[in-house]
């Protein structure tokens, strides 16, 4: 049983030589052997397998001249250790690297190969075999290359333990260790790279993208996480595509025909460059230009798509390069590399045919008739420049560096460096089981591994707690998910002017390692956008909203298609592609643009508008016209004008109306909180102390004249003090409503923002309308009562009271404030103000006019009338209708009563008086009673009664020295029964001169 175990598992390992024979591979023995996998090919032949014989493996095609150069770079870091004294002294690394043609099915054939050597050392048959060729079991792997291969190796190798190093695969897939136990890599995680492609997006402002990806486990997850970095940036994808090299041309098309008729400029792509190239060609076919393509790290500096007649299409790429290093004496290997002399590597041959379209004689591979159907596969730059079916043979002295190819391109060393970096990292893991203490170990009581029996399990266990410093002094450690932190380099595509050739400009860098928002660095200045233009292109569903706007939705659409929407007033946005308006401070207000707040406009009854200034004349007018009247009365005080109107009265109304004219210039100006106190008191008080004037000095003349016979009670309380206390406890009234209103609810300057929104009106709050309406009432009030004994008093003589000039006064006064109130109650803003004003400038003109302008007229331009004759002709004419209705009066009731006793009839009621004055008269004559003298010896007055008229002849004889003889009895009788009336006449005669 245990040699038909064996011969079984010999044939199996005989098998899979025979498959990979020694052109198919680079192996080298050693002590420890390392496996490596890359891609030397980008692909396999399409074969249809229809099993009518047995299967035969397929054909790798396109030869891959960037992946010789990473097997290369394995290669020369073997070298490099075995020939250091310090690194795995006395022990020899081997390798065994085979080709993926970047597929999963020929990947699987060689981690077959590593497993299978596994298992044949692991069941120990070396006592019953006599293998003379026994390789060492693979410890270790390096590769692969694609995200979506490394997956499957990983699966593979997982079962075994065997570390798997990649240095290219960077699928954010992978960093499960719960599924890929033995995965580890070089190369940072996509989803660093994701984030900064979302970053370089938002930095342009672009918002309006599509997506591309390969269908496997490399674009799948990277473009899953930029979809998530896009939502929380406010990015919109327009479509999202999957491709692969194996899509058919119906596939392809309908791809192209999505991205010819997208808006979006912008194209991110997470493929690699044998999935990206039938796009692409189809792209350049069809001539499409002006899209922005932004490429992951597997394809920005990819031979296939980086070349010159696609330059057109994808002129404008921006793509992610890996951190270059720095491997010395590269270059040198690299030049070094021939057919003759690279004995151990099995792809020499290839390269070199590949390279100088040429074949070598030896090997059935490479002779002209099995290279006509390889030929007839080859495409673009690696793929070999010959297009006949025939190779001319090669010398074998051509010089490598006399021909351009992407494996002599060493000026950026990024994957190589990272292959370079992986095989370091397993010498370091050994070099740490050769070094280890027992005791110190990492193992099961701090025991050690022999490194002379290392196992595959044993060397991840240390590449797990790996912690070395590279040959460029930075530190390499894997985290806990078998990840390694690096930096992004950010190219962008350049056509060079020497050779037309494309060229990967560096235009920036992207720090995972800074916080964020300082990860990304861009030069703009380097950016050539289609390979000539500095302006940044445009990607974005709709055009950018200017300051004052905002974005606005659209029903239907994503959020990065939307309308512009000029912001309300009262809000602003100084911003472009503002997602909402802010709203201004409480005292400002935006701008006509929207795009800033400027201070509200203050609104006031100022001095210096036109308004303002016209009132304030109007106020200084009234002052003057005042002044004017106060100075006409106190220069002509003692004449018998002034006299009749009281005089004193005269000047406390006077001064009560200047009151009047000044307290409506604190109405006008910028309110403070002193004027709006002030105002409204200095308003209310001086109305009232003029009314009182009025009413007082009304009310006086009607007593004087309604009394019958004046005592000295009279006297005294008509008198001058009794006048003035009068008017001081109207006006305490006043004062103290204004104190009270002072005090519980006293006005302030008030800034309102609520009438009009870009203007802020600077008023005065009252406190309290109540107050307000106790003090306008209360004045209306004594206006009221004034009016009352005005329009009582209207058939007094007009040189005393001026009766129907004091009534259309008071007429005017409460026209002016019953309108006032409409009018306060309807308007707003300064007009508040200005409506008051005008009301207290109209009720003050009225009163002026009405009361004073008569009396100056007659003083200043008829001064005949301003004569004490005059005055007494008036009081006496008065006096004798007052006598004559007294007694018709009486003759009526005798009348009454002579009929009622005797029967008697009565005749028409007449009455002749004659007054005679002896030299103790006291009433001199007037001056119409002098003129009627002289034209009939007296005056005749007619009086009309509703019930008769009575005549009265008024005779002012000068002084006889004998009486009349004729006197009769029947005047005798009636002078003595007027006896009283005839004093009350006198004593009304003399009040004007009092």
């Amino acid at each position: 049983m245990t040699s038909y175990s064996c011969c079984l598992i010999l044939l199996l390992f005989t098998w899979k030589t025979a498959a990979y024979g020694p052109n198919q591979r680079a192996q080298k023995k050693g002590d420890i052997i390392l496996g490596g996998l890359f891609p030397i090919h980008f692909g396999v032949a399409a074969k249809d397998q229809d099993l009518k014989s047995r299967p035969e493996s397929v054909e790798c095609i396109r030869y891959n001249f960037r992946g010789f150069r990473w097997l290369q770079a394995m290669i020369f870091a073997i070298e490099e250790i075995n020939s250091s004294p310090t690194l795995l002294p006395n022990m020899t690394l081997g390798y065994r690297i085979f080709d993926t043609c970047n597929t999963v099915s020929k990947a699987l054939e060689a981690t077959l190969s590593f497993v299978a050597q596994n298992k044949i050392d692991s069941l120990n048959l070396d006592e019953f075999c006599n293998c003379s060729e026994h390789i060492p079991s693979t410890i270790a792997v390096v590769g692969a290359t694609g995200s979506g291969i490394s997956t499957a190796v990983a699966n593979l190798l997982g079962l075994f333990y065997i570390p798997q190093v990649s240095y290219a695969s960077s699928s954010r897939l992978l960093s499960n260790k719960n599924q890929f136990k033995s995965f580890l890599r070089t190369i940072p995680n996509d989803e660093h790279q994701a984030t900064a492609m979302a970053d370089i997006i938002e930095y342009f402002r672009w918002n309006w993208v599509g997506t591309i990806a390969a269908d496997d486990d490399y674009g799948r997850p990277g473009i899953e996480k930029f979809r998530e970095e896009a939502e929380e940036r406010d990015i919109c994808i327009d479509f999202s595509e999957l491709i692969s090299q194996y899509s058919d041309e119906e596939e392809i098309q309908q791809v192209v025909e999505v991205i010819q008729n997208s808006t979006a400029r912008v194209i991110v792509v997470f493929s690699s460059g044998p999935d990206l190239e039938p796009l692409i060609k189809e792209i350049v076919r069809r001539n499409i230009t002006g899209k922005i393509w932004l490429a992951s790290e597997a394809w920005a500096s990819s031979s296939l798509i980086a070349m010159p007649e696609f330059f057109r299409v994808i002129g404008s790429t921006i793509g992610f390069a890996l951190k270059a290093g720095q491997i010395p004496g590269f270059r040198e290997f690299l030049q070094k590399v021939h057919p003759k002399k690279s004995t151990n590597n099995g792809f020499a041959k290839e390269f070199w045919e590949e390279t100088f379209n040429c074949y070598l004689p030896d090997g059935s591979k490479n002779s002209p008739a099995s290279t006509s159907f390889h030929k007839g596969h080859e495409e673009g730059l690696g793929a070999g420049n010959g297009t006949s079916a025939f190779r001319p043979p090669c010398t074998g002295d051509e010089n490598i560096t006399s021909v351009e190819t992407p494996y002599m391109d060493y000026t950026h060393l990024r994957i190589s460096y990272n292959v370079y970096l992986a095989v370091y990292s397993i010498a370091h893991a050994l070099q740490d089981i050769y070094t280890c203490t027992p005791g110190k170990g990492l193992f099961t009581n701090g025991s050690c591994a022999d490194i002379k029996k290392v196992e595959a399990w044993q060397v991840l266990k240390h590449l797990r707690h790996l912690n070395f410093t590279n040959n460029m002094g930075e530190q390499v450690d894997f985290d806990e998910f078998g990840d390694l932190v690096g930096n992004y380099s950010i190219i962008n595509w350049h056509l060079s002017p020497e050779d037309g050739s494309v060229v990967f400009e560096e235009v920036g860098h992207y720090n995972v390692y800074a916080k964020k928002g300082e990860r990304l660095f861009i030069n703009e200045n380097k950016i050539l956008w289609g390979g000539f233009s500095k302006e940044v292109p445009f990607s974005n569903c709709s055009r950018d909203c200017l300051p004052g706007t905002r974005k606005g939705i659209i029903e239907g659409e994503p959020t990065c298609c939307f309308e512009c929407v000029d912001c309300p007033d009262g809000e602003y946005s100084d911003e472009t592609d503002a997602s909402a308006c802010d709203k201004c401070p409480e005292d400002y207000w935006s701008n006509e643009n929207h795009t800033s707040c400027i201070p509200k406009q203050i609104e006031f009854l100022a001095w210096t508008e036109p308004f303002g200034i016209a009132l304030t004349l109007f106020a200084v007018l009234g002052i003057f016209l005042t002044s004017f009247v106060l100075g006409v009365f106190t220069k002509f005080r003692n004449t018998p004008i002034v006299k009749a109107t009281n005089r004193e009265l005269s000047y406390l109304l006077l001064f009560s109306l200047l009151c009047c004219f000044s307290s409506s210039l604190f109405f006008i100006g910028e309110p403070q909180n002193w004027t709006c106190r002030l105002r409204q008191p200095a308003f209310g008080i001086s109305f009232v102390l003029c009314i009182s004037c009025i009413l007082v000095k009304t009310n006086r003349v009607l007593l004087v004249f309604e009394a019958k016979i004046p005592t000295s009670l009279h006297r005294k309380w008509w008198g001058l003090n009794l006048q003035f206390l009068l008017v001081f406890l109207c006006t305490f009234v006043q004062i103290v409503i204004c104190v009270i209103w002072l005090y519980t609810a006293p006005p302030s300057s008030y800034r309102n923002h609520e009438l009009e929104d870009e203007i802020i009106f600077i008023t005065c709050h009252e406190g309290s309308l109540m107050a307000l309406g106790f003090l306008i009432g209360y004045t209306c009030l004594l206006a009221a009562i004034c009016f009352f004994f005005a329009f009582k008093s209207r058939k007094l003589p007009e040189n005393f009271n001026e009766a129907k000039f004091i009534t259309f006064s008071m007429l005017i006064f409460f026209i002016v404030w019953i309108s006032f109130i409409p009018a306060y109650a309807s308007t707003y803003g300064k007009f508040v103000s200005a409506v008051e004003v005008i009301a207290i400038l109209a009720a003050s003109f009225g009163l002026l006019a009405c009361i004073f302008f008569n009396k100056v007229y007659i003083i200043l331009f008829k001064p005949s009338r301003n004569t004490i004759e005059e005055v007494r002709c008036s009081t006496a004419a008065h006096a004798f209708k007052v006598a004559a209705r007294a007694t018709l009066r009486r003759s009526n009731v005798s009348r009454k009563r002579s009929n009622s006793l005797g029967g008697s009839t009565g005749s028409t009621p007449s009455s002749s008086i004659s007054s005679k004055s002896n030299h103790e008269d006291p009433f001199p004559l007037p001056a119409c009673a002098e003129r009627q003298r002289q034209q009939q010896r007296g005056c005749k007055q007619k009086v009309s009664f509703g019930s008769g008229t009575v005549t009265l002849s008024l005779s002012f004889e000068e002084p006889q020295k004998n009486a009349m003889a004729n006197r009769n009895a029947r005047r005798r009788n009636s002078l003595e029964a007027q006896n009283s009336d005839d004093s009350l006449m006198r004593h009304r005669a003399l009040l004007p001169l009092q």
